[in-house]
């Protein structure tokens, strides 16, 4: 993983100056803020679903979880977010990782997503 965007529970670490993966982490991220959960109106990106990025030249693993293990939408979702990510320019193939560890809580999620429901 990146150092920009290894998982971690508290706030996201400092980005580094940026290199070729990191500027495709940041076109991978604005696609994955189209991609909404179906439950909440948030993007997944806003909501913290997105736990970090793993390279192998121009293949990447994107980790990311749900905010219910039992979501009925788990594989739906995990397509549109490796389709989201093949259209980034220098990406050859992407690959999409649900983990459950550490859990999502909404202590994950964005400033601005936690004004959105009321948590600041």
């Amino acid at each position: 993983m990146t150092e920009a965007s290894a998982p971690s529970a508290g706030s996201p670490p400092s980005i580094p100056a940026a290199g070729p993966a990191d500027e495709r982490e940041r076109a991978i991220t604005e696609n994955l803020k189209k991609i909404y959960d179906p439950e909440i109106p948030m993007n997944i990106v806003d909501l913290g679903l997105i736990y970090g990025f793993e390279w192998k030249g121009d293949d990447v693993t994107l980790h990311m979880t749900l905010t219910a293990p039992g979501c009925p939408v788990a594989g739906i979702l995990a397509e549109e977010v490796k389709a989201a990510m093949e259209k980034v320019p220098n990406v050859r193939s992407a690959t999409v990782d649900l983990v459950w560890e550490p859990p999502w809580t909404p202590d994950r999620m964005s400033e601005f997503a936690k004004r959105q429901f009321g948590y600041m």
